[in-house]
């Protein structure tokens, strides 16, 4: 199959990404009908494996929150809906990915059957807003942890470190790192961090470097062999990945860190001690692994969870 020929049903596909977590926000593309696997477009979830039973008993008090998620029988989880293998929907309108898989696990810890959840998307700018207006109980969407953010909300975790990375054409050997892009073209978000950190650390000419809105687009020229790398947070590249895992691949080392937490409200800290817990005891079983190995893992690129850091 030509690269533009798979570009093009790529571009038609995949689930379109808009710029998110490692760079500036943009307006995603809506989901669409899940995307390539292998080069061949899939219309529906593929499950990870881990079934989830709603906790008959749930040892949690001194939590606001989870009064009033018990009294309402449901969960108001916030989550991104653009994001291939983390956070997207399906053909049919089934959510899938790495967050979702979280998401289900802690509402079931919760107590709630994860169909009774009350997604939210929302876009990474309101994050903090609806946490704190009571929109949602939870926030589970590529956030990172940073100390500004934890003035308005709390975290529980991380659960994932991130970290900028490069997606490049399967059967790339030259490039394997941030140090053999010289000479190459690169391609990221319009504004992102990403890209401004190839210019800032002149990793490539800046003749090498394109922008555009969305991720999918940078996904699209490196298809078409009109840019060589796309750069931004290696979840975000390993879901593209995962997607296509015959056509594309992540290499090299992160050249940053994104600890991703879950998002509560800024003063449960009993709801947030219990999520800890729940983040805890899934690396402990293996469930953090499986629901891994069922998600991004299908990219190729093994990971391990990261510590908690409770505070």
């Amino acid at each position: 199959m030509k690269f533009r020929t798979v570009a093009t049903a790529l571009a038609v596909a995949t689930l379109a990404l808009g710029a998110a977590a490692c760079g500036k926000s943009g307006e995603p593309t809506p989901a669409a009908s899940g995307g390539p696997s292998g080069g061949t477009a899939s219309d529906t979830c593929q499950s990870s494996g881990v079934t989830y039973q709603a906790a008959t008993t749930v040892a949690l008090t001194g939590s606001p929150t989870y009064d009033k998620i018990k009294s309402a029988g449901t969960v108001r989880i916030g989550v991104k809906a653009d994001q291939p293998n983390l956070g997207y929907k399906d053909a049919q309108g089934t959510r899938c990915g790495f967050d979702i898989e979280f998401a289900k696990l802690i509402a079931a810890k919760l107590g709630i059957d994860p169909a009774k959840i009350a997604y939210s998307e929302i876009p990474s700018a309101n994050r903090e807003t609806a946490l704190k207006a009571g929109e949602i109980d939870v926030y589970v969407g590529t956030y990172s942890i940073t100390d500004k953010r934890k003035a308005d909300v709390a975290f529980a975790g991380p659960y994932f470190i991130a970290g900028q990375s490069l997606l490049v054409r399967k059967a790339e050997t030259a490039i394997t790192g941030k140090d053999t892009l010289q000479g190459k073209k690169v391609c990221s978000v319009t504004g992102s961090t990403a890209i401004q950190r190839i210019r800032d650390q002149k990793l490539t000419d800046a003749s090498n470097i394109s922008e555009f809105k969305t991720y999918s687009e940078c996904v699209s020229q490196l298809l078409d062999g009109r840019t060589d790398a796309v750069t931004t947070d290696d979840a975000i590249l390993k879901g593209y990945a995962a997607q296509a895992p015959n056509l594309l691949k992540v290499v090299g080392e992160q050249f940053s860190v994104e600890k991703y937490g879950i998002g509560l409200p800024h003063d449960d800290a009993a709801l947030r001690g219990f999520v800890d817990d729940v983040l805890a005891a899934a690396v402990a079983d293996g469930t953090w692994q499986k629901i891994y190995n069922g998600t991004l893992g299908k990219s190729g690129s093994p990971a391990t969870a990261p510590p908690l850091e409770r505070y």
